[in-house]
C-alpha cells in the first residue's frame, strides 16, 4: 500500500466511504480485516498460532463449560441410559489459562485434526487433507513443492515469520537421509528454533536445531540447549520454557522493528519422549505446575523435573504435562498482551489423546466411554476431535461455534486475518499441477457469528490415518454437520453414527444394504441412508482409501 492509500484509509470515517475507499484502493483487503477493524492501520495484524501435542478434548474439557454435564445428561438415565455413563465425568487436566483464554474469543466445539502429528501439521500448513499432502503416517515427509500459507504471508503480506518447537513435517532422520521433506525455511519461515523429529529424548535432553539467515533453506545447524526463564519460573533447559522464551524474545524484537509478524509455536507437551526408561512420560518442573497438579504429583511420588514418575499413572502424568503447557502458555499470553495486544492468537491441538494399551501409556480419563483401541491414531472422535479457540481484535468474547471444521481451515483463516485472499487452488506434491484447496476461512464465524461455512449435508471434512504402530491399519472418518462414517481398510467397511444424537459414538446406526436409492435420487437429505451413502462415497472417491489415490 502506498503512503497516499494509507492516508486515505486513515481518514475514512463513514461506512459508505470505507467501502468505496476499500474497493478503489485495496481490492485485496479481506472481509475479515474490515470486520476486525484493520482498515486504517498502518500495518497488517500480528498472528500467533500455538499447537499442543497429543492433547485431546478429554484433557481440555474445561475450555467448554457445561460440556461434560450435557454429555452426562445425554447418556445418563434421562437420556440414552448407557450403563457406563459414569465414565464421562472423569478427570481432565487443570487448565485455568486455556479456560480463560477460550472465553476471551471464539471456542470451536467440533474441530477435526488428523489422528497423528505429521498429517495434521502438513494439513495446517497446506490447507489440504492427508490424501493430497501424501502425509498419512507420522513418518511421511511433506513435499517442499506444496504451497505454504507462511510463504504467502511473507511474500504477499510482508510478514516476519518464525517457527519454534516441534516441526515434524520433514520426515524422520535416516529414512534414507535425515529429514528429507519440507523444512521450516522452505515453508517460508525466516527463523526456526526447535526439533525436526517426532519427539524429543526428554524434556531436559533434546536436539536444539536452528535455521536462520546463515543456513540454506534445506539445512540446519545444531546448538547447545539454552537455559532460559519466564516470570515465576527459574532458569532451566526444560523444553516448554525454552520454546516460550524463544518466542517471546523474537516477538519483542519484531515489535521494536514495527513489522507485522506470524509466529508458529508447537509444543512437545504432552507427547511421550524417545527415552522410555524409567518412563516415556515426565514429571514437569514444579514451578510450572499449579496447586492441584503439584499435589497429584507429590501424592504419587513423582520426581519433579525428570522422567522418574514414581507410581504416577499415565492419566495423572498426562494431566500434569498438560497443566505445565497451560502454565507456560499463560506466560506467553502475558508477554503478547504487554507488547502486542492486538495480536490474533489461535490455540489448537494436533490429535486426540493416546491410548497405547500399555502400563502408564493410557491417558484418557474423561469424556469418552469406550476408550480401548480408540484415541490417537484412530478416526474415532477421541482420535480426531480437538480443542480450538481464537481471540483477537473484534472477535467477540464468549462465543462458541458448533460448526464442523477442520484444522485445514487454519490455512485460509490465517490468510484472511492477514488481509490476504486465500487461493482456490494450490500446488500438489509434485509442484507440476494444482489441486483444489480443502480449507475454508472461519472468519465469517469469528467476526459475523455465522453459523455455517460448509453445506451441512453435502459439505464434508476428512480425518485420515495409517497407523504404523498397529501394522499399518488404515482408517478414514468423513462427516457432515450431523452424520459420520468411520471406515477401516475400504469404503465398504464403515460404521455409521449420528453425532448430534451420539457424539461419543456408542450407538452405530444401521447402514443400508445398497445405495441404489441414493444414486437414483429416491433418498434425500431427510433420510439417514442418504447421509451414509454420501459420506461413504466421499471416502471411496476423495480419501486416501480411494483406488485413484493408491
Amino acid at each position: 500500500m502506498t503512503e497516499l492509500e494509507e492516508y486515505i484509509l486513515m481518514k475514512v470515517t463513514t461506512k459508505a466511504t470505507l467501502l468505496l475507499a476499500a474497493a478503489l484502493l485495496w481490492t485485496g483487503l479481506s472481509a475479515a480485516q474490515e470486520s476486525a477493524g484493520e482498515v486504517g492501520k498502518s500495518r497488517r495484524p500480528n498472528i500467533l498460532l500455538v499447537i499442543a501435542d497429543d492433547v485431546g478434548m478429554d484433557a481440555t474439557t474445561g475450555m467448554y463449560p457445561g460440556m461434560i454435564g450435557d454429555l452426562v445428561r445425554r447418556y445418563g438415565p434421562e437420556g440414552l441410559n448407557h450403563p457406563d455413563y459414569g465414565r464421562i465425568d472423569g478427570s481432565p487436566a487443570s487448565t485455568p489459562v486455556l479456560d480463560r483464554f477460550a472465553g476471551q474469543g471464539m471456542r470451536f466445539a467440533n474441530v477435526w485434526a488428523h489422528p497423528f502429528c505429521s498429517p495434521t501439521r502438513a494439513t495446517m500448513l497446506t490447507g489440504l487433507y492427508a490424501v493430497k499432502t501424501k502425509v498419512t503416517t507420522y513418518a511421511d515427509p511433506l513435499s517442499s513443492k506444496h504451497t505454504s500459507f507462511v510463504r504467502m504471508l511473507k511474500e504477499q503480506g510482508g510478514y516476519s515469520t518464525a517457527a519454534f518447537g516441534k516441526w515434524h513435517m520433514a520426515g524422520l532422520p535416516g529414512k534414507p537421509v535425515d529429514y528429507p521433506g519440507m523444512k521450516p525455511k522452505q515453508a517460508g519461515f525466516d527463523l526456526f528454533r526447535g526439533n525436526l523429529h517426532a519427539a524429543i529424548n526428554s524434556f531436559w535432553d533434546y536436539e536444539y536445531l536452528v535455521q536462520d539467515a546463515a543456513t540454506p533453506a534445506d539445512r540446519w545447524r545444531s546448538e547447545p540447549m539454552p537455559v532460559k526463564s519466564l516470570r515465576g519460573i527459574a532458569p532451566t533447559n526444560y523444553a516448554p520454557v525454552v520454546k516460550v522464551a524463544d518466542t517471546i524474545e523474537w516477538i519483542t524484537a519484531r515489535e521494536k522493528e514495527g513489522r507485522p509478524w506470524f509466529a508458529w509455536l508447537a509444543f512437545n507437551l504432552s507427547h511421550t519422549t524417545i527415552i522410555q526408561q524409567p518412563s516415556a512420560m515426565a514429571v514437569p518442573n514444579a514451578d510450572t505446575l499449579d496447586a492441584p497438579s503439584l499435589a497429584e504429583m507429590k501424592g504419587c511420588g513423582g520426581t519433579f523435573g525428570s522422567n522418574t514418575v514414581g507410581s504416577c499413572s499415565g492419566e495423572a502424568l498426562n494431566r500434569a504435562m498438560t497443566n505445565s503447557l497451560d502454565t507456560v502458555f499463560g506466560r506467553l499470553l502475558e508477554a503478547v498482551d504487554a507488547v502486542a495486544p492486538d495480536t490474533y492468537v489461535i490455540f489448537v491441538s494436533d490429535n486426540g489423546t493416546p491410548m497405547y494399551g500399555r502400563p502408564q501409556l493410557d491417558f484418557i480419563d474423561n469424556m469418552y466411554i469406550t476408550r480401548k483401541e480408540r484415541g490417537k491414531g484412530t478416526a474415532f472422535e477421541s482420535g480426531a476431535r480437538v480443542a480450538m479457540a481464537v481471540r483477537g481484535p473484534s472477535i467477540p468474547a464468549g462465543g462458541e461455534s458448533a460448526e464442523f471444521v477442520h484444522v485445514a481451515d487454519l490455512f485460509s483463516t490465517v490468510l484472511a486475518l492477514a488481509g490476504l485472499t486465500p487461493p482456490g487452488t494450490v500446488a500438489d506434491s509434485t509442484g507440476a499441477a494444482t489441486v483444489p484447496l480443502d480449507a475454508v476461512s472461519l472468519t465469517p464465524i469469528l467476526f459475523n457469528r455465522a453459523k455455517t461455512v460448509r453445506d451441512p449435508d453435502r459439505g464434508y471434512i476428512l480425518t485420515e490415518t495409517e497407523n504404523l504402530m498397529t501394522g499399518g491399519t488404515k482408517m478414514v472418518g468423513a462427516r457432515n454437520a450431523t452424520y459420520k462414517v468411520v471406515c477401516t481398510g475400504g469404503a465398504d467397511d464403515c460404521l455409521f453414527f449420528n453425532l448430534k444424537r451420539d457424539p461419543l459414538e456408542e450407538y452405530p446406526v444401521a447402514v443400508p444394504g445398497s445405495c441404489a436409492d441414493y444414486e437414483n435420487g429416491r433418498w434425500t437429505p431427510a433420510d439417514p441412508e442418504w447421509h451414509y451413502c454420501h459420506l461413504a462415497g466421499v471416502v471411496a472417491r476423495d480419501s486416501f482409501l480411494s483406488e485413484d489415490t493408491k
